[in-house]
Formats: C-alpha cells, sequence, structure tokens
C-alpha cells in the first residue's frame, strides 16, 4: 500500500471519531454563546469559546475538509478579538455566531455523508462571513493602529518567516496523531521549506517500540499568518511535543534594514511562550535527545476514556440479558436438585451477574442536564420570534438515566416546551397587565421517584383555559354538546388526536398535530404524561418515564397460575399471610384498615378476571406511585428477581397497568406491572353501587 493510499485509509478509520467530537464541540460553543450573554466578559467562558472552534479547524484541516476549515476561520477570528477585548459580544453578534455554529454544523454532516455542501449552504456561508468581517474589521483596524510601528522605525509588512523544530512526543502515534497530517495543515498556511527529518533519537533495534514516535522535524514556514494562528497549529501535539519557533527576518526587510543604516541579525528573538519555554534549536546539537517536560499531568492523574459504538454496547447489553435469564433457570434447576454444593455456587454466579449487570447498566446511564440544556438556545431563539421575554431555570440536571430513554425523549420534549413558550407564556405587555414581571419563566426539572424519573416542564404563563377547552371539544364532537367533564378529564383532552385551540396555523401550532403524538411517543417508552393548570397561574407538565429499558431489579408475585412483577423501588412493605378481603367491587377494588389509615387495594384477580380459586388466606403489596400509597393483592410472594425487560406483545398493548414483560428462569412469561396506572386503577373512585368493604389489616408478618 503507496503512503497515499495510507493517508487515506487513516483518514476513513479516524473520521467518524472526528465528526463524533466535532457535534460535541458545536454543541459546547452553542452552551458557551448562551451562557455569555448573561456574562458578557467571563474570560474563562471566551477561552472555551475559542478553544472549540479552534479545535473543530485544526481538526478539519488535518482531515482535509477545507470548507469547514475555512469557514471556522472567520468565526475564530472573531472569538479572538471578543476575548482580547477588540470586540463586545452584542446581542446581535450573539446571534451571528448561533447562525454560524449552525452552518458549521450543516458542513459536518455533509464531510459525515461525504456529499458536498449544497449551493445554498455556500450562500449563506458567504453571508455569514460578510458579516462577520464587517464586525470584525472595524476591530481589527484599531488594534492595528494602537500597535502599527511608525515608518520610521518598521519596514511594510509582508510574508514571514519562522524556523521550527518539532521534537515529537513518544505518545504521538498512540494519540492518533500523524505527523504527515500536521505538515499538511502547515501547508495549507504556507510554504515549507529546508525539510529535514533526523534520526538521533531512534534507539537500537531491539530497543525499539513500532508504535512509539521517535521524529524530529526541522523546517522553514514561511506564510503572511499571525504568529498567534501558528502556534494554534501545534495546540493537538504539544502536551507531549516540544516544539521550537524561531522567527526569521525577510531577505527583502534585511535590505531596508540595512539601507537605513542598522545591522540586524539573520535571527530575531521571538516574545511568546512557546519561544521563551523552548531551548532554541541552534543552542543544541541535532543528535541530542530532546529533554522530556515534567509539565503534563501523570497519566495516572487524567481522567480516562473509551469511544465504544452504541450498537456494540446494546448488543453486550442484550447479551447480559440473556445471561440474567439463564443464570435464574440454572439457580431454580438447582434448587430442585437440593444440593447444597451446587445451590452455593450458583448463588455466587447469580451474584456476579447481578454486579455486572448494574455495571453494564451503568454505561448507558447519562445526566439529562445536557438534553435539558440544549433547550436554551430554543428557548431564545422562539421566545425571540414571539417577541417574549423569558427566562430557562433548570433543576435536577444530575439526574441520571439510560441513555436511549434520553435520546427517545428529545422530540416530545421539544414540542412541549415550544408549546410552553407559544401557548403557556404571556407577552410582557400581557405580563405587566396580569400584574406579573414582564419576564415568563420556564422551568425544566428532573428527579427519581420510585424507580422511574419524573421530568416536568412548568410555566408561569396563563395556564389552560378550561372553557376554551370544552368548547372546542364539543365543536370537535370530542365531548357530547352540554356535558361539563371534570376538571381533570378536560385537560386530558388537550392529548386528543387533532385538538387545537389555536385561532390561526402558524409555523408553531394550529395545525393539531402535536400532544398526541407526544402522548404517544411517552408510551412507546412505557412512561405517561399528566398535565396539572391553574388558570391565570401557569402549567405543570409532569412526564414519568422508567430509568431503563433493560434490566430492572424486580419483586416476583403470582395469583393463581399467573405471574407478576412489580419494580422493587416502588415496593414499600409486604404484609403476609392475612384473611383474604371478603368482598371488592366488579373492578377488583376496596380498602383496608393498616394503622389507622385506610389504604386502597386492588385486586388482581377481579381486576384481571384471573380463573382461579380464591384462597382463604392472601398478601397485601404496598406500593407507592406520585406520593399515594396502595396495596396489591396477590396470592404467593416469589420474593426478588432480576427482571429482563421485554416488550408487550401487540395483544396486550392496550392493556392498562402493564408496561412490559419478563422471561423467567422456568420458561414462564411474567407481565410487569406499571405502577403509576395500577395507583390510578386502584384510588379512582368506585361506582355507587359498588360493595365497599374495608377490612382491618392489622401488622402481621411485614418485610
Amino acid at each position: 500500500m503507496s503512503p497515499q493510499e495510507q493517508d487515506t485509509s487513516f483518514i476513513a478509520e479516524a473520521l467518524p471519531a472526528f465528526i463524533s467530537e466535532a457535534h460535541e464541540h458545536l454543541a459546547a460553543l452553542e452552551q458557551l454563546l448562551l451562557e455569555l450573554e448573561g456574562d458578557a466578559g467571563n474570560r474563562q467562558l471566551l477561552d472555551a469559546l475559542f478553544r472549540s472552534a479552534h479545535t473543530i479547524k485544526g481538526s478539519a484541516g488535518l482531515f482535509g475538509l477545507d470548507e469547514v476549515a475555512a469557514f471556522t476561520h472567520h468565526v475564530e477570528t472573531l472569538l479572538d478579538q471578543l476575548r482580547d477585548g477588540a470586540a463586545s459580544l452584542t446581542p446581535e453578534t450573539s446571534t451571528l455566531l448561533l447562525r454560524c455554529n449552525d452552518e458549521i454544523r450543516v458542513l459536518i454532516c455533509a464531510a459525515e455523508r461525504q456529499v458536498p455542501a449544497d449551493a445554498a449552504s455556500a450562500s449563506r456561508r458567504e453571508a455569514l462571513v460578510q458579516s462577520l468581517r464587517a464586525i470584525s474589521a472595524p476591530s481589527m483596524q484599531q488594534v492595528q493602529a494602537a500597535t502599527a510601528p511608525s515608518s520610521e522605525s518598521a519596514p511594510d509588512a509582508g510574508l514571514r518567516s519562522w524556523r521550527i523544530r518539532i521534537d515529537f512526543g513518544i505518545e504521538t502515534f498512540r494519540d492518533g496523531m500523524d505527523p504527515l497530517a500536521l505538515l499538511s495543515y502547515l501547508r495549507g498556511l504556507g510554504d515549507l521549506s529546508e525539510m529535514q527529518c533526523t534520526s538521533a533519537r531512534m534507539p537500537e533495534l531491539q530497543a525499539m517500540d513500532p508504535e512509539a514516535c521517535y521524529l524530529t522535524l526541522s523546517f522553514v514556514f514561511s506564510s503572511a499568518v499571525e504568529h498567534s494562528t501558528l502556534e494554534a497549529a501545534f495546540d493537538f501535539i504539544r502536551a507531549e511535543s516540544q516544539v521550537h519557533i524561531e522567527a526569521l527576518l525577510d531577505a527583502s526587510l534585511q535590505g531596508a534594514a540595512l539601507d537605513r543604516g542598522h545591522s540586524l541579525d539573520s535571527t530575531a528573538s521571538l516574545n511568546s511562550s512557546t519561544a521563551a519555554t523552548a531551548t532554541p534549536a541552534s543552542a543544541r546539537p541535532d543528535d541530542t535527545p530532546p529533554p522530556r517536560t515534567s509539565s503534563a499531568p501523570a497519566a495516572s492523574d487524567e481522567p480516562r476514556f473509551i469511544r465504544v459504538p452504541a450498537d456494540r454496547l446494546d448488543l453486550v447489553i442484550n447479551l447480559l440479558g440473556e445471561l440474567v435469564i439463564a443464570s435464574a433457570g440454572a439457580s431454580l434447576l438447582a434448587k430442585q436438585s437440593r444440593q447444597g454444593a451446587l445451590m452455593a455456587a450458583n448463588e455466587q454466579i447469580g451474584q456476579l451477574v447481578e454486579e455486572v449487570r448494574n455495571g453494564t447498566l451503568q454505561l448507558r446511564m447519562v445526566q439529562i442536564g445536557e438534553t435539558f440544556s440544549r433547550f436554551r438556545r430554543v428557548v431564545r431563539d422562539t421566545a425571540a420570534e414571539l417577541n417574549k421575554d423569558v427566562a430557562l431555570q433548570i433543576m435536577g440536571g444530575d439526574t441520571e438515566l439510560d441513555k436511549s430513554v434520553v435520546e427517545r425523549i428529545a422530540d416530545p420534549m421539544m414540542h412541549l416546551v415550544r408549546n410552553a413558550l407559544d401557548h403557556g407564556l404571556e407577552s410582557p405587555e400581557e405580563r405587566i397587565a396580569a400584574g406579573k414581571s414582564p419576564q415568563g419563566r420556564l422551568t425544566l426539572s428532573a428527579r427519581h421517584e420510585a424507580g422511574s424519573i419524573l421530568i416536568q416542564i412548568e410555566d408561569d404563563g396563563r395556564g389552560v383555559r378550561r372553557q376554551k377547552v370544552l368548547q372546542r371539544a364539543w365543536e370537535r364532537g370530542l365531548v357530547e354538546a352540554g356535558v361539563q367533564p371534570s376538571d381533570a378529564d378536560i385537560l386530558r383532552l388537550i392529548f386528543a388526536p387533532g385538538f387545537s385551540t389555536a385561532e390561526k396555523v402558524t409555523n408553531l401550532s394550529g395545525r393539531g398535530v402535536g400532544m398526541d403524538v407526544v402522548r404517544s411517543n411517552i408510551e412507546q417508552l412505557r412512561g405517561n404524561v399528566a398535565i396539572d393548570s391553574v388558570e391565570g397561574q401557569g402549567t405543570r407538565i409532569t412526564i414519568r418515564l422508567p430509568l431503563t429499558l433493560a434490566i430492572i431489579d424486580g419483586f416476583l408475585v403470582g395469583v393463581g397460575q399467573s405471574k407478576f412483577i412489580f419494580p422493587l423501588d416502588a415496593v414499600v412493605e409486604v404484609i403476609e399471610n392475612r384473611p383474604a378481603l371478603a368482598a371488592m367491587d366488579e373492578r377488583g377494588r376496596g380498602t383496608v384498615e393498616l394503622r389507622s389509615q385506610v389504604l386502597p387495594v386492588v385486586g388482581l384477580r377481579e381486576l384481571y378476571a384471573i380463573d382461579s380459586a380464591t384462597p382463604e388466606r392472601s398478601s397485601v403489596v404496598v406500593l407507592q406511585s406520585s406520593g399515594q400509597r396502595y396495596g396489591v393483592q396477590v396470592d404467593q410472594l416469589l420474593g426478588q428477581h432480576q427482571t429482563v425487560i421485554k416488550p408487550l406483545g401487540r395483544m396486550f398493548r392496550s392493556l392498562r397497568g402493564m408496561s412490559g414483560s419478563s422471561i423467567l428462569g422456568n420458561g414462564e412469561v411474567a407481565l410487569i406491572f406499571d405502577v403509576h396506572s395500577l395507583c390510578q386503577l386502584a384510588t379512582d373512585p368506585p361506582h355507587r353501587h359498588a360493595n365497599r368493604h374495608t377490612a382491618p389489616l392489622r401488622e402481621g408478618h411485614t418485610s
């Protein structure tokens, strides 16, 4: 394979990693710009902003993505002026930089698809570049005027030359860097000449590590770029490598200086951090190995990360689920054999499987704060479009849940946030007239509760106008004309297919498509959504989701020949071997007295019409959901069970109170309860003719 083919192969293999990192930097750019709008003078944020843009530009240059590098260079120029104080971050500048960030994302996506950017993108980039220059040109002129030397003391500016020596670090190759790619990037900035490669650092053949880098390159670089731009080209290798830069006076400049009677050396000292800390190349023989710097932290102190394709991790999770099922089957056979040694060995295997399960699932847990932060841009742009002043507040961003859940909840949340901005929050004039602050507040929050995660989108706007919703429901035939449902039922109408109260169709609403799709998407994740609103004060939408879609700790129970599983986090206590409730209504609901409190109870036999004889004694599992406690009457308590979640078949998807299924060790199928839906079944008011029975349930065996 030729060197060119090797380079092409390397770029093809490394490009996906660059694309992934570029998207991360673009997200960081957007968040930093939004944070700077409230703290425009924060130097740390400005430096981080510049570094992200520079990293994208430098990496794009290494991969030959010239359009990305060229456009990002203009953005980087303005960002450099912002952090140097030569330009100020106004709302207009922030908006322009956000648009530039969007355009870089378009170019990155085109590179990912390996197709050229379209003509529309080129036209947008040209307009954006003109806008960037319009802002940066006055600032650049001011800087040049302040720093330009007088005509008597300095010659005219032109091409400059530097002698550069790079002693590449031993870990250069292992860190994924290619010296040839670096030279290719420099060649795009200027001309390279007098190239030399020394082998003085190369050890004997027996001691050579084939993956280590022993190269030392020296060359002359000529270009019109600023010294800061040149230094930035080495940011990727500076931690491990030694970079020495010496400025050379151009021959024409030397002649001009000599004409004025000045005697100049052929080299000039460069007052920069790189030159100040490096030993000049001329002061050390070429055959002397460069000293290793100790400025970089020890490898053991650095956080270590590894990128793994998501499909590989999903495969491991699926195999882990099968392992859990197989382990449960082996444990059951061991118990049936009644061999102590075999039972002990299987118990140890089960504990190890559980540890592996917990560790593996933790790999897919991510903080939801990153998803929340994406909505800063949505709130900013949508509020500006609607001429509203809105402050976004984020709470519980460190709450963790499964990455697959996070990815699939982003779109429903996007619609709910836009809905709150459009329908919920008023304009500043309307808020002042209502006695409110002119700035509206939108809050995104998350927290864990009983094995689930609660996500809430809350605003302090006008609230849901129930009478308007009801009037539209009468018009659409969703509710019989003149019928007055309860407040909760009226609010649930908002999630009806095609329902909308908007007076006109806009870019954001009015087509009757959205809230029903939101509910459908959330229910596909085994979750549910509820709305609570006070007219004139605001609206809160609560989304309840499972923490993971793969494996949970469950509590296995039996009713007749059927098996059911409760999420273990929702189980409060278990009261065993008590007399069965004598009477329940036809939907399997009754109440019991527990510690002088009335506890709603639902019987699974009656609720799901399970055909089996009622035992004389039963047990009650006490569960908690949304701050409410209720009991479930069961025949058998079968203990804790590692539960691999499988989707429900089409036949059972409409079965209320169920969220999934699982395969037991003996091959039986157990249904997994949706604790929240079951709570609603247990606490809904019974029919008037139902024979409600309350039996005292004293504390017996409680576990």
